[in-house]
């Protein structure tokens, strides 16, 4: 039953820390839910038979922190007449200092002790002037990094992609969690399992890649980095979220064109193995439907496949305004109150908006109390927040036990190495006609930099990173690491788009006089100089969340810069600020060398000046597909025989050459300044039974000149099957490090779940037959090839 508030009276709250546990209800007892030897669902189960229905009510949404819905950085004596003096599920982003917003700034965000100190202060007053004292869960943004003011700055995820290397990624959870625990937050909203396969799609850039295996385990090692320093992950955006139709974001994020056995193979894949294999403690769920339905108001989503199927034992919380829209958009509910109803009926835990919590706490007491949504049920929503906030230890210590300890903590020396050398990874080698890269600088006299991302700094900041960092851009990177002794000139050449655009990927524009004269200074430059290097893309403003394009081509006059530059005769090299793939098929043609660099974080200038001269080599590889123009969208990977394939020649139906195939790169794609040999393919077995793990083992040498490093794909093709499956299927990857003439012995082991598939009947299972391997330096670069049969 749910007890009335005056069970318990209130005590003082300076006596409620005891030796080895804490009197939360401050009623002088060590009640089950407070005796941390106690079981954590023994403890669950303890706490609610305390708690009033405002209390369970409370523990179901979200406080947003400072400048959004809170108005005082520290609480108030005003506090005792919000509606979150009965507590609070959580507090989101509070006292971050969020990027390119000036309403939350403050000055708790940082030195990050005070920061630290702020935090806890605002625990202390939930865990001494609420009547149950139930701590709160502080969350953040972090897939950018922890977004906190000068935190460790990481590069976007669709970079940190790019560096195929598990082990890299595992420590950038490491960083995450340790910067966040030192800070307060106590769960992150990190990583983004969406699949890119849409290139239009502005949140592109905060993806990992285009396909469910890559992404399933570079999210797994975020997780478990994450957990393991004590913080909750939340994984994002559950689910079917990253196809809208068309790619449009913005205020469509709907209608989702994706077939069932799709859903599962492609888009589920991730969230199905991390929740399984890495255990994490929250997920956000989407604002789209699929088939009609809003996930946030699917049963089957959020509890049968959620729940049921992965085991997923933590919290649910909706992505800003997907209950909202239930009725707003998706008009599945006659008014909020009823989308309320909805979405805690389908199993959503916490609801998440930019406004006060109020509009759903009032709506979920008049729905138990007028029958309409179970007090059973509710206690089952509560639970799964509350087994959160056990698990984490905050019934324990709520608390930063050590404030000052923060500022030894966050972006210390290591995080700072750390977050230079995932930089380093990430980039990846599209070109390089002749080996004009690595540039060799005593052979140099004068360089031109330029192109209008040369100087831009603010790609390399996000809403969903640290604030205020101190950024290198491509030009003072490159003139740090020359030190003066090759000559540096700069023109900006144009900017980053035109004044009518993006209508003008429509309509182009005239280029006015004013932007010719840029262009014409640039050129000047190019031909007192021995090598260009353009530096072009996209800045934060063309790509990013609610900012899908309609066109991928560079913007503005970015291309009618590079050809006038072209038209010197210098050597140019082509430095790729962006984050999407973008349709650049004249430089693919044209330019000699071209560095894709993606969006980089704070250090991206320093590093790319050091790719560049060669201190660097590039070993990352594309995690997602470029296609020559947007027409040929959706051009992903995986894909399904023949979905790729060209037209008929000869034949009775005549000629069918009225487009364009195949990509401008590929999936898994990336050049070296070395080169790499593959060789002994073998197995532990030719035939195995559908319960088997397949040993699989291969040499890779560096038969190049340099130390480098390559990226091993295993690709698999199931040969007959009783579905149409893919052409071939991603299931192993690693990231290999090699001297001049150095060879290392890799090994994968496929275990059955990689080899399953939906039958007819839409069960997961391993059919008998035959099967290849296939192992190489991209989806399309393939060195060895192994059959093998499953009996």
């Amino acid at each position: 039953m749910i007890c009335s508030a005056s069970v318990f009276a209130q005590k003082d709250a300076s006596n409620i820390y005891r030796k080895g546990w804490i009197d939360f209800n401050k009623n002088g007892v060590k009640d089950l839910f407070e005796d941390p030897k106690q079981a954590v669902d023994i403890r669950i189960k303890d706490l609610l038979s305390h708690m009033t229905l405002n209390e369970k009510s409370n523990q179901l949404a979200t406080l947003y922190g400072y400048g959004r819905v809170l108005k005082d950085e520290l609480p108030t004596a005003s506090w005792k007449t919000k509606i979150w003096k009965d507590g609070i599920g959580n507090i989101d982003e509070h006292l971050n200092n969020t990027t390119f917003r000036p309403q939350t700034f403050t000055k708790y965000s940082f030195p990050y002790s005070r920061h630290a100190g702020a935090i806890n202060q605002v625990q202390k007053w939930f865990v001494e002037e609420t009547r149950l004292g139930i701590p709160v869960d502080f969350t953040n943004e972090a897939i950018h990094g922890l977004a906190n003011e000068k935190a460790t700055s990481l590069p976007s995820p669709i970079s940190m992609g790019s560096t195929w290397n598990k082990q890299l990624i595992n420590k950038a959870g490491h960083v995450i969690g340790r910067e966040a625990k030192a800070l307060g937050y106590t769960n992150v909203y990190v990583p983004i399992l969406d699949l890119a396969r849409d290139p239009r799609w502005g949140r592109v850039v905060e993806c990992f890649g285009e396909d469910p295996f890559h992404i399933a385990e570079l999210g797994k090692q975020m997780v478990l980095g994450v957990q393991e320093e004590k913080v909750a992950a939340t994984l994002k955006h559950y689910a079917v979220y990253s196809m809208p139709k068309g790619g449009r974001d913005g205020n469509a994020r709907t209608d989702p064109h994706v077939a069932p056995r799709e859903l599962h193979q492609m888009y589920l894949y991730p969230f199905r193995r991390v929740i399984q294999e890495a255990k994490p403690m929250g997920i956000m769920a989407s604002y789209n439907d699929w088939d009609g339905v809003p996930i946030i108001a699917s049963h089957y989503f959020l509890t049968e496949l959620l729940r049921e199927q992965y085991g997923f034992n933590g919290y649910v919380v909706s992505d800003s305004e997907a209950v909202e829209y239930v009725t707003t958009k998706h008009k599945v509910a006659e008014n909020y109150k009823e989308a309320v109803r909805q979405v805690l009926e389908a199993g959503l835990n916490i609801r998440t908006n930019f406004d006060v919590p109020d509009k759903f706490i009032r709506p979920v007491r008049e729905l138990v109390s007028e029958g309409k949504f179970s007090e059973s049920k509710l206690d089952s929503r509560v639970a799964d927040v509350l087994r959160v906030k056990f698990q984490l230890g905050l019934f324990d210590q709520p608390f930063v036990k050590d404030t000052a300890a923060a500022d030894q903590i966050v972006f210390n020396a290591d995080a700072q190495a750390f977050a230079k050398q995932i930089n380093r990874e990430s980039m990846v080698l599209l070109k390089n006609t002749d080996n004009l890269l690595p540039l060799d600088s005593k052979k140099l006299k004068s360089i031109l930099v330029t192109g209008p991302l040369a100087i831009e700094k603010n790609h390399s900041m996000s809403r969903y990173g640290p604030s205020n960092v101190s950024v290198v851009n491509v030009l003072d990177g490159i003139k740090t690491y020359l030190g003066g002794s090759v000559k540096v000139n700069y023109a900006k050449g144009c900017e980053a788009v035109d004044a009518n655009w993006p209508e003008s990927e429509i309509f182009p524009s005239d280029i006015t006089v004013l932007e010719q004269s840029s262009i014409d200074s640039a050129v000047l430059l190019a031909q007192n100089s021995d090598v260009i290097i353009a530096v072009l893309g996209e800045t934060e403003m063309q790509i990013g969340e609610s900012r899908s394009r309609t066109n991928l081509d560079l913007t503005g006059h970015q291309l009618p810069l590079l050809k006038a530059l072209y038209k010197t005769g210098k050597p140019i090299v082509l430095v790729l600020i962006n984050g999407q793939p973008l349709t650049i098929n004249w430089p693919s043609k044209f330019i000699p060398s071209i560095l894709e660099a993606w969006f980089p974080g704070a250090e991206g200038g320093t590093v790319i000046a050091e790719t560049l001269f060669g201190a660097n080599n590039p070993g990352g590889k594309l995690p997602v597909t470029f296609p020559k123009s947007t027409g040929q969208i959706e051009l992903n990977f995986p894909f399904k025989p023949g979905s790729h394939a060209g037209q008929p020649g000869d034949g009775p139906n005549g000629f069918g050459k009225t487009n364009v195939y195949g990509s401008l790169y590929p999936f898994g794609f990336g050049l070296s300044y070395t080169t790499f040999s593959y060789a002994n393919l073998s197995f532990n077995s030719d035939n195995f039974s559908a319960e088997s793990d397949i040993q699989i083992s291969l040499e890779v040498t560096n038969s190049g000149k340099v130390k480098g490093d390559e990226v091993v794909q295993l690709y698999f093709k199931d040969e007959v099957s009783s579905v149409t499956t893919y052409e071939s299927q991603l299931r192993g990857f690693e990231r290999v490090s090699l001297m001049p003439g150095e060879t290392k012995q890799v090994k994968f082991t496929l275990k059955p779940d990689d080899l399953k598939l939906l039958d007819k009947d839409m069960n997961w299972v391993v059919e008998k037959g035959s099967f290849e391997v296939l192992i190489g330096s991209s989806s399309e670069d393939i060195r060895l090839k192994k059959k093998f049969t499953v009996q």
